[in-house]
């Protein structure tokens, strides 16, 4: 058993030397190589989700061959005219046009297809419809459907994401109340509660912590999933922050604990901690598919790079950076596995509030180093010590589950009356 840990700590210790040492990546514009059939060309790599910085790059003198890669958040519907004037700057500085599979676009650009003009590459020697164009780069590029379309409606993976955490989340605490031998009749409430809780609160914690401007700018978004600014724009849940999730839920949990299934508020929480790592894990897997929350640049040859051309232009230039969702997502996932074994092979779980402390403390550390990697998200109004917001409001989270750790002796209970209401 020791041997394991020992490489399991290895790895861990790789794992981070590599992260915190990586050379950053500075430059504005990328490195990669187009080949064209057998002839290798040396590009450099710029995208944007600004449309008005790309019109821009449509002008700029660069002594190299270059490659755009154009994003759907370049051609928005209500700017049509914009974005065919955008794409008219690049044709008139001697770009081509291809789609996804590198295929070339010879056709004028209509509204109709301008969603296939996917890149916009300009080299010494014009690309024929016949040549074979291929794209490779050191590192790897994120540049998936954001969502699946049906008719009108785009339905969103981040959306997907959070369906699939409560979806599982409602099976995995089946199979705990099941376990405790506690009415089933007690988990549609924990539900709707929780879902209440998590939404609203995230919602409200990631406006309040970092975009409370829009308060005033766009006040409807802070409670639907829309969007009022440049026109009404139906977005899906989106800015959400974990530690207002948390903050809620523990005020809606004190009132299903005390006023639905009469029991200990950490009976609950143990259990709840258990379901809501998992859900996590969705979560920035959901991140992931949005190319939010990302990480630091990083050396283009690290293992770890990876190219977000839908990134959000707050994070700065668009270059190769750390997967910091899914370094979180891992983590969660982790700590999911941790907290069922606890739960399923040990007495813990009647050590009422035992399992929730040690949720508190991994899940906030998990959050805390791996902020070191992440870009910021929004303004950054709490800062100490060289610390950002994340970090600052992760630490009295971890603080509270050592105490609460500690305190778990007191609230011990025996298997009979486990499954009992107080």
């Amino acid at each position: 058993m020791s041997n394991i840990f020992f490489r399991i700590y290895l790895v861990a210790f790789a794992f981070i030397t590599q992260c915190f040492f990586a050379q950053d990546y500075q430059a504005s514009l990328s490195d990669g190589t187009l080949k064209v059939n057998s002839t290798e060309l040396p590009v450099k790599i710029y995208a944007t989700t600004e449309a008005t910085d790309l019109a821009g790059f449509a002008d700029k003198k660069i002594d190299n061959n270059v490659l755009v890669i154009l994003n759907e958040s370049n051609f928005e519907p209500n700017y049509y005219n914009f974005s065919a004037q955008t794409l008219a700057r690049f044709k008139d500085n001697q770009y081509q046009f291809f789609d996804k599979k590198f295929k070339l676009i010879t056709t004028g650009v209509t509204q109709e297809n301008i969603d296939t003009f996917k890149y916009a590459v300009k080299s010494g020697k014009p690309i024929t419809e016949t040549d074979k164009v291929e794209l490779e780069t050191p590192f790897k590029i994120w540049d998936p459907s954001k969502g699946i379309q049906i008719g009108p409606v785009t339905l969103h993976f981040y959306s997907l994401m959070f369906i699939f955490s409560f979806g599982l989340g409602y099976i995995l605490m089946a199979r705990i109340f099941k376990n405790d031998n506690v009415n089933i009749k007690y988990l549609e409430p924990l539900f709707t509660w929780t879902l209440i809780g998590t939404i609203l609160g995230a919602r409200l914690g990631h406006v309040i912590f970092y975009q409370p401007e829009l308060f005033k700018e766009d006040f409807w978004s802070v409670f639907l999933p829309i969007s009022t600014k440049n026109g009404l724009k139906f977005t899906g849940f989106s800015g959400l922050a974990s530690h207002g999730a948390t903050i809620a839920l523990i005020f809606t949990t004190l009132y299903y604990s005390f006023k639905i299934i009469k029991k200990n508020p950490f009976w609950v929480y143990d259990r709840i901690g258990i379901v809501v790592a998992l859900g996590g894990a969705f979560v920035r897997m959901g991140n992931f598919f949005n190319s939010e929350i990302v990480g630091k640049p990083v050396d283009p040859n690290s293992p770890f790079a990876i190219f977000f051309p839908q990134q959000s232009s707050e994070y700065g230039a668009t270059v190769p950076r750390y997967p910091t969702q899914l370094f979180e997502a891992f983590g969660y996932v982790c700590l999911f596995v941790l907290l069922w074994i606890l739960y399923k092979k040990t007495n813990k779980k009647y050590q009422q509030g035992w399992l929730f402390g040690l949720f508190f403390i991994i899940l906030w550390a998990i959050r805390f180093f791996v902020e070191f990697l992440k870009m910021p998200q929004g303004d950054e109004f709490i800062q100490f010590a060289g610390l950002n917001t994340g970090q600052v409001l992760s630490i009295p989270f971890m603080i509270a589950g050592f105490v609460i750790m500690i305190y778990s002796k007191k609230f011990k209970i025996t298997e009979a009356e486990n499954g009992k209401p107080e």
